[in-house]
């Protein structure tokens, strides 16, 4: 793969997005030099600075972990211009002023390096005009970059190239931020809003005008236009609020300013209700009211008809949640027919939307594809518009759009353009196909992009029609129980996939992952534990263990507990590498499975801890044996013979307090994930790289580690926890539980009644582990967090 080397990048502008974008270009190791104007009063980065320091109180976290803002280099344009020379990449993120961003653009352009890529973050201003003001030797390596907010979290990235950009240039950067910076790339159109903001906000337009139209309230059409319809949680006027009105304000001006001969442009103009609530200052969650508004801990509405807030919480009527859970074709058909307002308000904002994105297919976007990607990236839905509608029956849902622009029912008059009906996509029944996406523009299916960088990705996330073959159905299997799945892609390395709810570890998780070691160990040159989803595992599944403690108690525990045991050692022991290939939950069990593989590949977005305190237990999995040998190893590195309780106590209190890494970077942090493990900043890359390490450990001549006795802290140190414990019990702090489990832990992890620095095995503290986690499945107090945690899934304190 040929790659754009990018050494640094410099952001400039420290706004909102200029500093989460220089955030998470930190998060994936990227350095970056963040530049502002200079202060008036102060030290000139004053404003830098002050973005800077911001970024670490930022929910959600901008940061891996918020020290990392240190390595982000503060820069002002009248000092350190000087520094662009080492920049490869330029991103431009100032506010949206066309005039400000030329001024910028001349400013700059002495100090740009001669193969540096200059790119703007503009959410809709035309990117050829910005390139006009740019010197000749400049304008091919200029384009746009539209990252969405949160960056860090947001999978989107929008390219757009001018008249004037070099392909090439656009190629390296596309496998620049695919790879490094771990985002979906969308080739955008130079036409306002570019594709996401332009579709997704005009169905944002749309779904209000309809709103009023049916007499719905803001908290009913958020519920309706929700997780129920499969778009994000936050529905439509909490998305606004959340986005911030006057942001949103301004994305609409765009279109009124650029786009009078649009067909749908009377859908455009700024409802009352909105230009009401900015001119109050009522500007959404930053300005605390919009069109919610927190009162202590209750969330009120707006009432459209007084301009009141009153309390909210209307939901969906029953009738139509049960008609969202159907098949698309039966869904839309029952929406359509009701008669109730709600479901015919759901059919007319699908209608609007499959009216719009067809009219529009020919100028926004290459093909039908990049819209349904924009959606799902940049809006949080399930499936794009194109994808619902093909999923529903093409014709038929043609049709009724068709009979209800006749009947004067939608927003615009504009019909759906010819190919709709007939020819290709009429006969394919889509957009989609197995030979590509349509191009309205060109008037064929397109495939996608062949670039390099895709190859890393065996499994790219697939649009309905495509025929893309389903990961848990692909390549060679070996052996599947109803849990587990043990296959190979290529025949040389063995994959095992966790398919339970949750990737909960149940006995039957545990004999398909024994089994899969034992598959690689005869024929494969290694194993990795990955699934397609966002879970690798939330922990160990009780509810499987019931029956068993229901009729033997805790004894019957201890057996199965065991074998839990022994399959993580099974797994640390293997004579071939076992690879644990993380994304989303490693909690408990799943954290436990993690840390006794030979090596970790995690998404930076994996989320690792020991919470089995959460339901009153111990991790009884190895975890707290993993983190006594790891202090013990640490203690002695570079035969320094230091004190084990020094490097005891950070592992001690994270299994404690339940803690749990929000990044990747906080699970090196916490000592879950070593400096050693790899970091993939894009999901769809972590099988490949996963496999990649596999091999590469075997052919440098991998061989399992010896097994060793360690020395522990003893007695000693289980005596210095429980002294500051109780101080904490005694202060309020922790429950008596909480001082009785804190105490479990402590005895496992310094090695139980023994003295400082004995020798032990993993099996001795393995069995220290189970002794404990039986004696606490007793426990009232236990069997309370338990059954809370099994019935309303939050954890009880008691």
């Amino acid at each position: 793969m040929s790659r754009f080397q990018v050494r640094k990048v410099a952001v400039l502008g420290a706004g909102v997005m200029g500093a989460q974008i220089a955030a998470h270009l930190v998060n994936v190791k990227v350095p970056v030099v963040l530049f502002d104007l200079p202060a008036k009063e102060g030290p000139k980065n004053g404003i830098v600075t002050k973005a800077v320091e911001g970024l670490k109180k930022l929910k959600p976290a901008p940061l891996g972990v918020a020290e990392n803002a240190a390595l982000i280099q503060q820069a002002n344009y009248e000092e350190h211009l000087e520094l662009l020379k080492d920049c490869d990449l330029i991103i431009e993120a100032i506010a949206e002023r066309m005039d400000w961003k030329l001024d910028l653009y001349t400013k700059i352009a002495p100090f740009i390096a001669p193969h540096a890529i200059v790119a703007s973050n503009t959410s809709g201003l035309s990117i050829t005009k910005l390139s006009e003001v740019l010197p000749e030797s400049i304008k091919p390596r200029f384009c746009g970059i539209h990252f969405f907010n949160p960056p860090r979290y947001m999978y989107l990235v929008e390219l757009i190239n001018t008249p004037t950009t070099n392909p090439e240039v656009i190629d390296q950067l596309e496998s620049f931020v695919t790879s490094a910076v771990g985002k979906g790339v969308v080739r955008a159109n130079d036409t306002p809003n570019f594709v996401a903001n332009r579709v997704g906000i005009a169905g944002m337009m749309a779904t209000m005008i309809e709103a009023e139209k049916f007499g719905l309230s803001v908290d009913v059409v958020d519920d309706l236009t929700g997780k129920k319809l499969g778009r994000a949680s936050s529905g439509t006027f909490r998305t606004a609020d959340v986005v911030g009105l006057d942001t949103m304000a301004h994305v609409v001006k765009t279109m009124q300013d650029n786009l009078k001969d649009d067909p749908f442009y009377s859908t455009y103009a700024t409802p009352k209700v909105l230009a009401g609530l900015i001119e109050k200052g009522a500007l959404g969650q930053k300005a605390g009211a919009g069109f919610y508004k927190k009162v202590g801990k209750d969330i009120q509405r707006l009432d459209f008809a007084t301009g009141e807030y009153v309390t909210g919480g209307g939901k969906a009527e029953e009738i139509v949640a049960r008609m969202l859970k159907k098949p698309a074709a039966d869904r839309i058909k029952l929406l359509r027919e009701s008669t109730n307002p709600q479901a015919q308000f759901l059919w007319s904002i699908l209608r609007d939307s499959f009216q719009y994105v067809a009219v529009h297919l020919d100028t926004v976007a290459d093909t039908a594809r990049e819209i349904d990607f924009a959606m799902r990236w940049g809006f949080g839905s399930q499936q794009g518009p194109f994808e619902l509608w093909q999923a529903a029956g093409w014709k038929q849902v043609a049709e009724w759009v068709k009979a209800d622009i006749d009947a004067g029912k939608t927003l615009s008059s504009a019909p759906l353009p010819a190919w709709v009906f007939e020819g290709p996509v009429a006969d394919n029944g889509g957009v989609h196909s197995k030979d590509g996406s349509w191009s309205a523009a060109e008037g064929k299916f397109k495939p996608r992009a062949k670039l390099p960088v895709y190859e890393r990705q065996a499994f790219p996330e697939a649009l309905v029609g495509e025929g893309a073959v389903e990961p848990l159905k692909a390549g060679t299997e070996e052996f599947k129980n109803e849990e587990v799945r043990v296959w190979s892609l290529d025949g040389e390395v063995l994959i095992a996939s966790i398919n339970a709810k949750l990737h909960l570890i149940s006995p039957t998780v545990t004999e398909g992952l024994l089994k899969a070691v034992e598959i690689a160990e005869a024929k494969y040159k290694g194993l990795v534990i990955w699934s397609p989803d966002d879970v690798f595992s939330a922990g160990a599944n009780l509810e499987a263990l019931m029956p068993v403690f229901m009729t033997k108690g805790a004894k019957g525990i201890a057996p199965e507990e065991k074998k839990l045991q022994d399959m993580m050692l099974r797994v640390r022991y293997a004579s071939v590498p076992v690879i644990a290939a993380m994304r989303g939950l490693a909690l408990g069990g799943g954290c436990e499975l993690a840390v006794h593989c030979a090596r970790r590949v995690a998404h930076m977005e994996s989320y690792v801890g020991l919470v089995e305190v959460g339901v009153g237990l111990i991790p009884g999995g190895g975890g707290l044996t993993y983190i006594a040998r790891r202090a013990a190893e640490m203690a002695s590195a570079g035969n320094a013979n230091a004190d084990i309780f020094a490097f005891l106590k950070d592992g001690f209190t994270n299994a404690a307090m339940a803690k749990v890494a929000t990044s990747a970077l906080e699970a090196q942090k916490l000592g879950y994930l070593l400096d050693s493990d790899i970091i993939v900043p894009n999901k769809d890359e972590l099988l490949y790289v996963a496999t990649a390490q596999a091999k590469a450990m075997v052919d440098s001549g991998y061989r399992a580690p010896l097994k060793a006795k360690f020395p522990v802290a003893g007695r000693s140190g289980i005596a210095t926890v429980k002294a500051q414990l109780a101080n904490m019990r005694d202060g309020g702090f922790i429950s008596a539980h909480d001082f009785h489990l804190a105490s479990l832990i402590a005895d496992v992890v310094c090695g139980g009644e023994v003295e400082a620095g004995s020798l032990v095995t993993e099996e001795y503290l393995m069995s220290l582990e189970r002794k404990h986690f039986c004696s606490l499945l007793e426990h009232p107090k236990t069997q309370e967090r338990i059954m809370g945690m099994l019935q309303t899934g939050k954890p009880v304190r008691n």
